[in-house]
């Protein structure tokens, strides 16, 4: 999957931004302490360019510790892997949103929203743009379940510029509603285990983060294959039906309005004989 070069910027009239971002002007991306590497086995569709079927990818996984509330959590004291149960490692980083260059920072969001962070191989590219595209124009269901969409890949944010600046029909993003974080360092990616350090571009990395700052689903995908938009927020809503009802559980598949499970060898028998 080639990446084609940037075009050159044309740059728009600012527009006002949420509260929750604040114009930075240098890229500044904090760095993420390392913990012990972890060697995994990644595979690589042979349409990219220049890389073979299979390689070794080694990644860092620090975990920071975060403050906890009162409200229950479903954290856990998971190992370095997975990530999943583990507080997300935070990070701080220019991204370009409604035109301009913005700062982000993750643990800005703790107590405040849950977050949908995913990652993509690269700008100006063929799948990526399909994803982008379908969580932007669903946003505002995202808001509504109190959730922002974060995207991250490890281009510029110029090039994020430009690729905002271009039309869709043209490969391009057209205006977002959420911003791209550039993630020039590579430091993001390789936090959550998504680098492929070769190539130096990010698998197809989605992460689902409470209010609290706890990762709770996370899913990765190989360069060619795309995301549902549906079954992240299907899984969003599982999620945040399951802390608001601390004594049940969702089977396979369970949407808002159907019946839950309560987790117990009896009680489960109400659920089973039910469908």
């Amino acid at each position: 999957m080639a990446c084609s070069a940037s075009t050159p910027l044309l740059f728009g009239s600012p527009n006002p931004k949420p509260s929750f971002f604040c114009k930075s002007s240098p890229i500044a991306v904090s760095p993420l302490s390392p913990s012990s590497p972890i060697k995994t086995l990644t595979t690589i569709p042979n349409s990219v360019s220049g890389l073979r079927p299979s390689f070794p990818a080694r990644a860092s996984r620090p975990l920071s510790a975060r403050p906890r509330s009162s409200r229950r959590s479903f954290s856990v004291n998971a190992s370095q892997l997975p990530l999943v149960g583990n507080p997300a490692p935070d990070f701080e980083a220019e991204a370009v949103f409604d035109q301009e260059f913005i700062k982000v920072k993750l643990s800005e969001y703790i107590g405040k929203k849950y977050v949908i962070l995913f990652f993509y191989p690269l700008d100006f590219t063929f799948v990526c743009p399909t994803e982008i595209t379908a969580f932007s124009d669903r946003y505002e269901e995202f808001q509504k379940l109190n959730t922002e969409v974060l995207g991250v890949s490890t281009d510029s944010v110029f090039s994020h510029l430009a690729w905002v600046q271009t039309d869709r029909k043209s490969g391009g993003l057209g205006d977002l509603k959420y911003p791209l974080i550039s993630d020039v360092t590579k430091s993001i990616a390789e936090s959550y285990g998504v680098l492929i350090p070769q190539q130096g571009i990010a698998l197809r990395g989605l992460f689902i983060i409470d209010k609290e700052g706890v990762i709770q689903h996370s899913t990765i995908n190989n360069l060619a294959i795309g995301r549902s938009v549906d079954e992240t927020k299907r899984t969003l809503q599982a999620l945040q039906y399951v802390q608001e009802n601390p004594d049940e559980v969702c089977p396979a598949g369970w949407k808002p309005g159907e019946k839950s499970m309560k987790p117990d060898p009896k009680k489960s028998k109400e659920y089973f004989a039910a469908i």
